[in-house]
């Protein structure tokens, strides 16, 4: 809310904070069913992506509350933006702004996006992307590649790709597909045509297949 002082344009909301006001816009992504909601302030250090609300229960509040539209089917939180996957029931211009707003209100009332939780957790949905710090050799390189080259393309279609493995005996990558990679219609494309290529030519004879574990 704003008024006129004097000439001037004063808003209510940052009388008492010290911080720019928080800004969030929505873009579309490739995959028709998933939406790209993108803040002005860190979210996250670890990205995370939420299939249903019991998921969103243990660790994110805003995920959780997120999941109280009944339209949505998945959340993806990242960095500086957030992913929501939606059911068919509606389309986005019908509900996108609801959606913008709500994401907003929360982030400005400054409410918890995710709680400190432990993160040793073994094949969890949650955890997908492996230590960095373990990595080396073939796997340490792939890791490199994929957040240098990668991530970056993927990030600002709203989406996400992580390493999970690489399986020396059959040079085959396995990779996790977050966002709006998951289950993205041209993800595929991506796959084979930018990845698996790209590491391919950068990492001669040690990769025949790059595979997605889900979307």
């Amino acid at each position: 809310a704003a008024y006129i002082s004097d000439g001037n344009v004063v808003v209510n909301e940052q009388k008492t904070s010290k911080k720019e006001p928080i800004e969030v816009y929505a873009e579309v992504t490739p995959n028709p069913a998933v939406m790209k909601f993108g803040v002005n302030k860190a979210l996250t250090q670890t990205d995370v992506e939420f299939k249903n609300i019991d998921e969103a229960n243990a660790s994110s509040p805003l995920a959780q509350a997120i999941f109280n539209f009944p339209f949505v089917k998945e959340v993806f939180i990242s960095d500086n933006y957030i992913s929501v996957t939606k059911y068919d029931m509606v389309e986005w211009k019908e509900v996108f702004t609801e959606v913008r707003t709500f994401i907003r209100e929360y982030l400005v009332e400054g409410k918890t996006i995710i709680k400190e939780i432990p993160i040793q957790k073994e094949d969890s949905e949650i955890e997908t992307t492996a230590p960095v710090m373990a990595l080396e050799g073939i796997p340490a390189q792939i890791v490199d590649i994929l957040d240098e080259y990668i991530k970056p393309a993927v990030a600002s279609d709203g989406g996400n790709i992580a390493f999970k493995s690489y399986d020396e005996e059959h040079k085959v990558v396995r990779v996790v597909l977050q966002g709006a990679c998951s289950g993205c219609p041209s993800s595929t494309a991506t796959l084979k045509n930018g990845i698996e290529t790209l590491l391919k030519e950068m990492l001669p004879n040690q990769i025949n297949e790059v595979i997605a574990i889900n979307g």
